[in-house]
């Protein structure tokens, strides 16, 4: 991948646009959640060093392009002025008298957050008018919003059109991770792919076959693989109208030297909710009264030795139902071990997914692994190896 990053702007008395994603958990009007407002930071200071004034862009829910008092940006301001350890100036609109008239009241040097980029229209449909009222407010545009990168939004791809452009610290970093994770990896390569259900990441599955040594599959999505080659999963939550589907991504494989590894045993309850009497059965030996709720512990070694051999890891989605114990287990183990390596030096360990987040925060090796995507779709549809148009965008505006 090719993009200019913060490194190649000269910004001093200038006003640069950075489009983030502060589309951030609220309760009332409070954030309680402040990750993504945090990894923006990094950006925002380092163009402030440069003598840079900043106006920061976003959207917030799904307006459709109307204004909605519920979906305003302002109680943002003050996660962000916390986050940042200064004041930040926020603008009534987005575009127009109000911004320049905010920006103004900033000051060089100065903070300024726009209100809510889809209260208009022009932002969802990319429209270049709209783009172009944007970028009368500066000179520079900088995307540091990897997670809303698959959008073609007029703040994330028509915008990067009309100002010299490029990748904010956060998105640098998110590229710089995914380009090792599948664009140039070390060797071998394995996937962990979990979750409830093959048909919402059938796309994901049949990209990585053709990039990765070891294909790992767990959670409700194994069922189907089990299914389709003959074991019973009882009555597990399973799609059996995929099993064809499960049996054509298993033969491409096998065409593509890649090895696909599903669970040998597992951790099995009469229904969905903790429980004291969780059994461990082999996986061919599933009652038809008994639900698979997560790999047993034979699988979780097998699959740990599986990781010590390979260099790179990518990591989306749970091996079991983590949220309830015992459940927990496989997805723990697992995520244990990829931690263990990367702290040793001897793995590269990207994981991408909210459910993946919080697995692994519940594991507690959340920030041991070499990068950890907090970005949903735009992290999924990576995986699935479609261009992603916030940076192609990046891409083209590089290229001249």
């Amino acid at each position: 991948m090719a993009f200019k990053t913060l490194d190649d702007l000269s910004v001093s008395g200038k006003t640069v646009l950075v489009r983030g994603d502060l589309n951030v958990p609220m309760d009332g009007n409070k954030v309680t959640d402040t990750t993504r407002i945090d990894r923006l930071v990094p950006t925002v200071r380092d163009l402030l060093d440069k003598g840079a004034s900043v106006v920061l862009m976003s959207h917030f829910g799904r307006p459709k392009g109307k204004k909605v008092a519920a979906m305003s940006l302002r109680p943002v301001t003050a996660a962000l002025q916390s986050s940042l350890g200064r004041d930040v100036t926020f603008a009534e609109d987005c575009i127009g008298a109000p911004a320049r008239e905010a920006i103004a009241k900033a000051g060089s040097g100065g903070v300024t957050l726009l209100e809510n980029l889809r209260f208009h229209p022009g932002e969802e449909e990319d429209d270049t008018g709209f783009a172009k009222e944007l970028a009368a407010l500066g000179d520079f545009y900088v995307n540091d919003a990897f997670s809303a990168a698959h959008r073609a939004h007029a703040s994330t791809h028509a915008l990067a059109k009309l100002l010299p452009a490029a990748a904010g610290r956060n998105m640098q970093a998110e590229l710089e991770a995914l380009d090792a994770a599948l664009g140039n990896p070390q060797r071998p390569v394995a996937a962990i792919v979990g979750g409830a259900k093959v048909s919402s990441k059938l796309k994901v599955l049949e990209n990585l076959v053709s990039r990765v040594d070891v294909l790992v599959i767990g959670g409700g999505m194994a069922n189907t693989f089990l299914l389709a080659k003959g074991v019973s999963v009882g009555k597990s939550l399973c799609e059996a109208d995929l099993a064809e589907t499960a049996r054509e991504i298993i033969a491409r494989a096998e065409t593509a030297g890649c090895s696909i590894a599903l669970p040998t045993d597992a951790s099995i309850a009469p229904e969905f909710g903790p429980t004291d009497d969780a059994e461990v059965v082999a996986i061919d030996a599933v009652p038809e009264d008994q639900m698979i709720l997560d790999i047993g512990p034979n699988s979780a070694v097998d699959l740990s030795a599986k990781l010590e051999t390979c260099k790179t890891l990518v990591w989306n989605g749970p091996m079991g139902a983590f949220e309830i114990k015992p459940f927990d287990q496989g997805t723990v183990a697992l995520a244990q071990t990829a931690a263990r390596l990367t702290k040793a030096g001897s793995l590269v360990s990207i994981a991408g997914g909210g459910d993946t987040v919080a697995a692994l925060n519940h594991a507690g090796v959340g920030g041991d692994f070499t990068y950890v995507s907090t970005a949903g779709g735009a992290f999924l549809e990576w995986m699935e190896g479609r261009e992603l148009p916030g940076v192609a965008a990046l891409e083209a505006a590089a290229a001249g």
